[in-house]
């Protein structure tokens, strides 16, 4: 079984009194009883004039489920375009999780393992290299729920840093949303957003309505993110504020600017649902797992790469997938995904300073699974395979072992601890807690370097 599929490992069962795991690449999970399952997917670049595609329009993936709400290339079939994404702990069946900003082109695969980018060999461990670009973030206490923001406001003070995008390239047309991150005229945005535009054209266009041409500046694929730079940005550029997403709650008022189905400057509000959910989305190249923010401010076709802000007027996430009703209407169900801002401004500071992406690596394959310990049983990963000389060895890991916690943070499945994985910095220590034989145990581990970004600059 090739090792980007966690879930393809056998799962250990030599161990007595080991529950075993679930693998969702196996067993998609059970479904309850009278109610209906969501599908995670990335609303992708909108293509004017264009209706969302049904499920049997796509020749290329009959099997993927269709990507409603997500808008597509023009002359491509809807669900081919734009990732897939599943939401975890507990899988679901009849529906789809698609990309909300720019489509990418090319065949999807479908969202199969748990922790994909977990086992993938490495270079020798060494510590990241601290970028030379560095993004402004406050820390700021998020906003309490006792006080009603003033979106409008809000609206006037961050307007300015929203921008629409438009990418056409052979493989067709599409539309997307980004945020300003510097005045220079670095702009933020989904990796599948502007992929296509490597051999291809993309502009960019101002809340005032002015149009730019931009470059990339460095794409990655693993958590779906890119940056680009305006070729001759003005002088009046406004960049946004960058928030802390380590400090959001749940409940808490949020707001969503982008380009859905071509209205550039769409505002729409809500608040958190969820902090910390994993997605996996389907991608081009490989699933994009994340832990993510779950909003149920509307997001459509075309709000991927766009900003979700919180009342103070601050970034917290980078709007990238929606859910959707298997067989329903495209468009917004009230369930909606972000990249969280603190993710996001790591992977663009790499991106800026070297044009590629560095990310953590644990050293494992993973299936989800239980474990119990003094009578109280536990959703974790279980452990199928270690990596001969990876962290997970040297930190003493084995098969059968269920990790249940990271830095103190319950893991729920083997996505849940591929996204906190991901977030964490190469060289960083962790602590694993982890369950074997029943009895609990804390482990230490340093992450290595997983290099999977690409590179676009020459």
């Amino acid at each position: 079984m090739p090792h980007e599929d966690p879930h393809a490992w056998p799962s250990p069962s030599g161990r007595p009194g080991r529950p075993g795991p679930t693998s969702s690449a196996q067993n998609p999970g059970v479904q309850r009883p009278g109610l209906p399952s969501p599908g995670l997917q990335s609303p992708g670049a909108q293509s004017p004039g264009l209706p969302p595609s049904d499920a049997a329009d796509d020749a290329r993936e009959p099997t993927a489920a269709p990507v409603a709400g997500s808008p597509t290339a023009s002359g491509s079939p809807t669900a081919s375009g734009s990732p897939t994404t599943t939401p975890r702990p507990s899988p679901r069946r009849g529906g789809t999780w698609a990309l909300v900003g720019g489509t990418a082109v090319v065949s999807a695969l479908v969202a199969s393992v748990a922790t994909v980018g977990i086992l993938t060999s490495s270079p020798e461990p060494s510590a990241a290299p601290q970028p030379s670009m560095s993004l402004s973030q406050v820390s700021d206490p998020a906003p309490t729920l006792e006080s009603v923001p003033s979106w409008q406001e809000v609206v006037d003070a961050v307007a300015p840093s929203v921008v629409a995008i438009s990418v056409d390239s052979r493989f067709g047309g599409s539309q997307g949303s980004g945020v300003i991150i510097d005045t220079e005229g670095l702009v933020l945005t989904n990796n599948h957003v502007v992929e296509t535009g490597v051999r291809g054209a993309i502009d960019v266009v101002l809340h005032d309505g002015r149009v730019l041409a931009a470059e990339i500046v460095g794409l990655d694929a693993t958590t779906d993110l890119a940056v680009l730079r305006l070729v001759d940005p003005p002088a009046d550029l406004q960049a946004a504020t960058l928030g802390d997403s380590d400090a959001v709650r749940v409940g808490q008022p949020v707001m969503a600017v982008g380009n859905p189905l071509g209205l550039a400057g769409t505002v729409t509000t809500g608040v958190v649902s969820a902090v910390d959910r994993p997605t996996v989305t389907r991608g081009a190249r490989e699933p994009v797992v994340v832990n993510a923010i779950q909003l149920d401010a509307a997001v459509n076709p075309g709000n991927s790469g766009g900003p979700l802000f919180d009342a103070g007027g601050r970034v917290i996430g980078i709007n990238s997938s929606i859910a959707t009703l298997s067989g329903g209407a495209a468009g917004s169900i009230g369930l909606g995904f972000a990249i969280p801002v603190n993710l996001a401004k790591h992977v663009a500071e790499q991106l800026v300073d070297s044009g590629r992406a560095q990310h953590a690596f644990l050293g494992v394959t993973l299936a989800d699974g239980t474990a119990e310990v003094d009578g109280v049983v536990r959703q974790g990963a279980v452990v199928g395979d270690v990596v001969p000389g990876s962290p997970a060895q040297e930190a003493g890991l084995a098969g059968g072992d269920v990790i249940i916690a990271i830095d103190g943070r319950p893991v729920a499945s083997g996505e849940s601890l591929t996204g906190y994985v991901r977030a964490r910095a190469v060289g960083q220590e962790s602590v694993l807690t982890y369950v074997r034989d029943g009895v609990e145990h804390e482990v230490t581990v340093t992450l290595a370097a997983r290099d999977e970004g690409r590179t676009v600059r020459g």
